[in-house]
């Protein structure tokens, strides 16, 4: 379990232990000039572009998140004005799985992957990074409605139930996003990650409640529009934090439908740019669906239905008695009656049994280390008694009939009969025997809930399914740290106001050892433009990042947006700058 200290914001303070397993060190210091370079470029063209395009609210929230557009923001930084409306953030690595960030967002904290996409997928990363998570989630949070919304998400998304093969297709996306994010993936290595995936996706069978609720969220925190069909705006993070997606998703290409329950149908392709997207009148929209959406999921139905989900997940899930009572364990088997009615459940290794979400003392997984099993309804009325032998018959046909040792009840309800000697058969099929020790039979006639995950997390000690393999973190040869250090000098003078005599030498370096970068033009460029200053310089930037756009067509569109921001700054009066 991490170990990190409390922070000072209090709904990251507020997260339990088997979250923090997945919080990382910023280590702010590795991000390298140019690094902030990509950031501060990014953010520039997105206001630039987004002022007409985005939800009214963005800029408000970049305001009021104190996110700068001249270097990557503080994880701490954000926390203390997060903290203002009620939210925190932690940094994690990388995709981390559905249930623990639904979880995070249950308690009002946004998780920030917090690597820096690199130069070649300055437009689009298809890994998550900091450019997505807090220039894209963080500004929307700051209106009270979509808060609450995400909020509720997360709670819903945490009961979610989900599949063996929706953890597979999550760990072979996360694997090709990470290879992709690299300077120079292997071919081969790529092809076969790319193939890993959508074989998964074909064989993802009939989509888990998570896998639901991800192409919900998707479709609205991830690229959703909002407002009329025919002049949508932008309030979905991934497009807030792609510039090339941000640009062509509002293009007729790009099929727009109205949300609604339907969009659950629409799988997405996390790798590529999207060909159709959903459209929400109001925020309020959101929130109707969701709660339609939830109404219809095992932790409100329970049932036959919810007891199946919890065996097909073939992991840690909760069963609930109306007793109260919370059984959590990985479901096996489930008994029924004549008319499909659960009778008898069963769990499979460590189980633990809990009350409104707190474990009950003695029934925690290593007293129920090899299952549970018990069964589910009404029995014919006998009077119980510590210490004295009853026999309790199931309208059923389950009978059990043993000692009493122990009635465990809370809040006035019997929730849990202890039995020695006990044996419980339906028919003739013996489903507990006074060989196997002593018999805990769990009170209730039907179960009301199933949900994912234990009742308890902390104490029933559960580790996340967590993916072993890291994002790679490359590091800088010798060749990369001269490059880093002319983005680093080109910072300072723009920063300092001060050195821009050195501006020549530094681009004539930058063209004799690092011929292909362009960013770093661009940046002298800028600068000499703004000052009117060293024009036979500016001329010949300005001519090679011509030349780079007729010479490489991804570039051209990186480049001339480039250019459009500097003449837009150029034309704007000091007034309205």
């Amino acid at each position: 379990m991490n170990s990190k200290p409390k922070s000072a914001n209090a709904a990251v303070a507020a997260l339990p232990k088997h979250l923090l397993q997945f919080a990382v060190d910023q280590r702010y210091d590795d991000y390298t000039s140019i690094d902030h370079a990509v950031w501060r470029f990014i953010m520039r063209q997105n206001v630039f572009f987004l002022k007409e395009y985005a939800h009214k609210l963005y800029f408000q929230g970049l305001l009021d998140t104190g996110i700068s557009f001249d270097r990557i923001p503080r994880i701490d930084e954000m926390n203390d004005i997060l903290g203002k409306i009620g939210w925190g953030c932690v940094a994690v690595d990388g995709f981390i799985p559905p249930a623990a960030f639904m979880e995070f967002q249950a308690y009002r904290v946004l998780v920030i992957a917090c690597d820096m996409r690199q130069i070649n997928h300055i437009e689009y990363t298809p890994a998550p990074d900091i450019v997505h998570e807090a220039a894209g989630h963080a500004p929307i949070i700051v209106d009270q409605e979509y808060a609450d919304y995400l909020q509720r998400f997360g709670e819903v998304g945490a009961k979610a139930m989900s599949s063996k093969k929706d953890f597979e297709l999550y760990e072979a996306i996360r694997h090709l996003s990470i290879l992709k994010e690299q300077p120079n993936p292997e071919p081969n290595e790529l092809a076969a990650a790319t193939k890993l995936v959508e074989e998964r996706q074909r064989d993802l069978g009939e989509p888990s409640e998570m896998a639901l609720l991800s192409r919900f969220h998707w479709w609205t925190v991830e690229y959703g529009l909002i407002g009329p069909m025919d002049n949508p705006k932008i309030y979905g993070a991934g497009l807030l934090s792609s510039i090339g997606e941000s640009v062509s998703c509002l293009e007729p290409k790009v099929k727009k439908i109205l949300y609604s329950l339907g969009a659950a149908k629409t799988a997405f392709d996390i790798t590529t740019k999207q060909p159709q997207l959903f459209v929400t009148e109001d925020f309020k929209q959101l929130a109707d669906v969701l709660e339609q959406f939830a109404s219809r999921m095992a932790f409100r139905v329970g049932g036959l239905e919810g007891i199946t989900k919890a065996i097909d997940s073939r992991n840690t899930a909760t069963c609930e008695y109306d007793s109260g009572l919370q059984v959590s364990g990985t479901y096996t088997e489930v008994l029924t009656g004549p008319n499909d009615e659960p009778i008898y459940l069963r769990t499979t290794g460590p189980t633990a049994l809990a009350v409104d979400g707190m474990e009950l003392s003695g029934h925690g997984r290593d007293y129920h280390a090899e299952g549970f099993g018990s069964p589910i309804g009404c029995w014919t009325e006998v009077e119980l008694r510590a210490g004295e032998t009853a026999t309790l018959q199931f309208e059923s046909g389950i009978s059990v009939t043993g000692k009493v040792e122990k009635l465990l009840r809370h809040a006035g309800k019997l929730v849990v009969i202890t039995f020695s000697n006990c044996i419980a058969k339906l028919g003739e099929r013996v489903l507990f025997d006074p060989s196997w020790g002593t018999y805990d039979m769990a009170v209730g006639t039907k179960i009301v809930s199933v949900f994912n995950g234990a009742a308890d997390k902390d104490a029933f000690n559960q580790v996340a399914l967590i993916p072993k393999e890291r994002t790679i973190k490359n590091p800088s040869d010798a060749q990369r740290r001269k490059l880093e250090n002319l983005y680093q000098q080109v910072r300072d003078i723009r920063t300092r106001k001060a050195g821009y005599e050195r501006l020549g030498e530094i681009w004539e370096t930058q063209q004799a050892e690092h011929p292909n970068d362009w960013l770093l033009s661009l940046e002298i460029f800028e600068i000499l433009d703004e000052r009117e200053d060293q024009k036979p310089l500016q001329a010949k930037v300005a001519r090679f990042l011509h030349q780079r756009k007729a010479a490489d067509h991804e570039l051209a569109t990186l480049i001339e947006w480039g250019f459009r921001l500097v003449h837009y700054h150029q034309q704007k009066t000091p007034a309205t700058v």
